[in-house]
């Protein structure tokens, strides 16, 4: 069993104990054990406001990050540009916002207030709607199809009030291949799109997560399938297709992409399972021209609990950040695991307070309202080229003195480098700080590999890296290229590479000297 699927199988498993009296046995080893019965949603209360500090009264909510936020209002209709998705005019938009859990098993966060607070308060401009398929209560597993149907339109008709886009999310788990329930796919499909056509804020995403041996032809074959139609109903609709092994073989939709426009292809991650070598594989199917969407993901391991890696998570932030990749959180619940937002104590379905949210959903909250994509490379990916501009968006945990330091520059032979501190945080007694690097070939030959030589400060560790292979001896740290970006042209620069350091009393201006 792929760690992936691990706490969110469980809740099969649960509901399937609780429906039919069965004993599961056989679990294989490592998977999470079986939490207890999700307490059951209580009455909406009718609360406003913003999370604050402590249970007294609530302060004003944070302001919005810098720069405007797309939002149906604004950027209308969504469309495909290369690999970015942009608004009805062209422009390059981010979308960042959260998910639902199963729809048939947290009904109660859908509600007006809520998604207010989401738009208004959290700053997210996406809610994501997961409707699982084959699960226990799913729309193809004993599930009210009724009810499940009328949260997905209540869902959409309080975005559409509170001014998020929504994602349509037909959640594929235990079923592994789409093609195996392709014909109640499209009937659904068939029916909701042809009753939010008139919508300009409602994005499709097919199938969820094909696994377990699904193969990219399968999913080619399902999307050639539930794709026409979508387009029948909603000619210009954006459509996020499911890649293989969890959401994670974007490579392979790289190589090989659907024949249709407006589509987009989703990469799910748990950043402390999940590290560089995903990320990597993501940012190179991005600049392969892949547009990509991170439809789910966590900060905790695969399983949708156990530890927490906030390095990696503003690692993979950082990236997305870069990218111009639009995500969205798992998972609106007040479910006892570390990628719920809500404490399990939390009995609210809206009016939550800082005290309210889980570990999670405070990293999240201070994502949404920290700055979003580079506007740099963000226009350069559109444009289907690099930028040549160092530098990126600060993390979410970004000092303002490490966000505005300048670049540092040096050589190593033939090579000029570029370090932009991007970000610098502290967490358990340890200063980190996130590095933005450009290396760029000064000679007049072509190269098929590079490598750099920063100088060091002082004693750190490498708690991550991107896009380069990065070692530390005595005080200088080295890259070297990657497989895929080693070729250089002369005069030509390699982008989107990075890493994060930490170490104890480390220089305010960070520990890399020009």
């Amino acid at each position: 069993m792929n760690l992936l699927i691990g706490s969110r199988f469980w809740d099969v498993v649960r509901a399937t104990l609780v429906a039919a009296a069965l004993v599961v046995a056989g679990c294989l080893a490592g998977c999470a054990q079986p939490a207890a019965e999700p307490a059951a949603q209580p009455e909406m209360v009718a609360q406003q406001g913003a999370p604050v500090e402590g249970g007294g009264a609530e302060d004003e909510a944070p302001s919005p990050a810098a720069g405007a936020v797309a939002t149906p209002s604004s950027a209308g209709a969504l469309q495909v540009v290369g690999a970015r998705l942009c608004d009805q005019a062209g422009n390059p938009v981010q979308l960042r916002g959260v998910s639902t859990h199963g729809l048939a098993w947290y009904p109660g966060y859908v509600n007006p207030d809520f998604f207010t607070e989401l738009r208004r308060d959290w700053n997210a401009n996406v809610v994501h709607l997961a409707m699982y398929t084959a699960e226990n209560g799913g729309w193809c597993e004993g599930g009210n199809r009724d009810e499940l149907y009328s949260l997905v339109r209540d869902g959409v008709s309080f975005a559409t009030e509170a001014d998020p886009y929504a994602i349509v999310d037909w959640h594929v788990l235990s079923d592994a291949n789409p093609l195996a329930h392709a014909d109640e796919a499209a009937e659904f499909f068939g029916r909701i799109s042809a009753d939010l056509s008139a919508n300009n804020n409602v994005i499709y995403e097919i199938c969820n997560e094909p696994n377990n041996g699904t193969t990219w032809e399968d999913v080619k074959a399902y999307a050639a399938r539930i794709i026409p139609i979508i387009r029948a109903n909603d000619p210009d609709a954006v459509i996020i297709v499911g890649t293989p092994t969890w959401c994670q073989d974007v490579d392979q939709a790289a190589a090989a992409p659907l024949d249709a426009g407006n589509v987009m292809y989703a990469l799910h991650f748990y950043a402390a399972t999940h590290q560089a070598d995903l990320r990597d594989r993501m940012a190179a199917a991005v600049r392969a021209g892949l547009p990509v969407f991170v439809s789910e993901f966590g900060i905790c391991d695969a399983s949708g609990n156990g530890s927490i890696d906030r390095a990696s998570a503003d690692a993979w932030v950082a990236t997305m950040n870069e990218l111009g990749i639009s995500y969205a959180c798992w998972n609106l619940s007040n479910k006892d695991e570390a990628s719920a937002l809500f404490k399990s104590t939390c009995g609210k379905t809206s009016g939550f307070t800082a005290d309210d949210l889980s570990e999670e959903g405070t990293w999240l909250w201070d994502v949404l309202h920290s700055k979003g994509e580079s506007g740099a490379s963000a226009m350069s990916a559109a444009a289907g080229t690099e930028s040549t501009t160092a530098g990126s968006a600060a993390s979410a945990n970004d000092s303002s003195a490490a966000a505005a330091g300048g670049a540092l520059h040096g050589s190593t032979g033939t090579f000029d480098w570029t370090a932009t501190a991007a970000g610098r945080w502290e967490t358990g007694g340890q200063t980190f700080f996130r590095y933005v690097i450009t290396v760029t070939n000064k000679g007049d030959s072509a190269v098929t590999s590079w490598n750099a030589r920063l100088p060091l400060s002082g004693t750190v560790t490498i708690s991550d890296s991107w896009n380069a292979i990065v070692s530390i001896d005595g005080a200088e740290l080295t890259l070297d290229s990657v497989s895929y970006n080693g070729m250089l042209a002369p005069q030509a620069t390699a982008q989107d590479i990075g890493f994060i350091l930490s170490g104890n009393a480390l220089p305010r201006s960070g520990p890399i000297t020009g």
